[in-house]
């Protein structure tokens, strides 16, 4: 690894924009376990280089070793990064056209907060979903906090970032996908005893703003989660998740049945 000039002050450094950055302990250990990954820096501090040392042996890299307030710099003071940062070219994914037309793929419209995309990104690798389709929107250190809070979901979830959600979802529609679109005022319910068609995706929107108006006419399906209490608006990444589970246990009902 080549040594890189320290930084100066208490601004973190921007990244070039052909340039992913990765940090946290899990995150990283995913990354160097994933043979598609190349890194042209790897830095850690003395603990999290014993942390991840097979991980990074069976890599082949040897990580520079820092001070953590080097990485609070190149980072941020706010970055949990947990003594360790990997840079290099971003995870090629695949198109739209090139994600398997089976399971559930869950798309967003909207969605921006890193953290949000990050653990519905977690949740969608946990169901094995077939894809998470997202606008591309997020800066390198955006990226680094969605991939922060997916905990290495990155390296085993196709992330495809697209344009245009409304001409996604056609697409999807090409490919036999049915559309489910996630709204809490919806009159119909997502029964997680009913199974759903094969291929199918869920597509939620942002807090607040829920989904747009062209995103839902687009939807083959409006459904909501049927829930007791008086709120029933949820975080978007809770809301994910217990959409998942309703759909993969209405599918595994099924095929318990079959």
């Amino acid at each position: 690894m080549k040594k890189h000039a320290k930084s100066h002050g208490g601004q973190r450094r921007p990244a070039p924009p052909d340039e992913e950055i990765l940090h946290g302990l899990h995150a990283c250990e995913e990354a160097l376990k994933n043979p598609r990954r190349r890194f042209t820096k790897a830095l850690a501090t003395r603990n999290a280089a014993r942390k991840l040392e097979q991980a990074f042996a069976a890599a082949g890299i040897a990580p520079e070793i820092v001070h953590p307030k080097e990485l609070d710099k190149r980072l941020g003071r706010d970055a949990v990064h947990q003594g360790v940062m990997l840079a290099g070219p971003p995870l090629e994914q695949p198109r739209l056209d090139q994600i398997p037309r089976t399971g559930i793929a869950v798309m967003l419209d909207q969605v921006t907060d890193p953290h949000n995309v990050g653990a519905i990104l977690r949740t969608a690798c946990a169901f094995s979903a077939t894809a998470l389709v997202a606008t591309a929107r997020h800066s390198p250190l955006g990226s680094a906090v969605m991939a922060k809070a997916a905990s290495g979901a990155l390296e085993h979830v196709p992330f495809v970032k697209v344009t245009n959600l409304a001409r996604a979802m056609d697409e999807l529609k090409d490919y036999g996908f049915t559309l489910y679109g996630l709204d809490s005022e919806a009159p119909g319910t997502l029964d997680c005893h009913a199974r759903p068609p094969d291929p199918c995706a869920i597509i939620l929107g942002a807090e607040g703003k829920g989904l747009r108006k062209l995103t839902r006419e687009k939807c083959d399906h409006l459904v909501r989660m049927d829930l007791p209490g008086p709120i029933r608006s949820l975080n978007v990444s809770n809301a994910a998740a217990m959409a998942l589970f309703a759909m993969t246990h209405a599918a595994l009902e099924g095929r318990d049945g079959d």
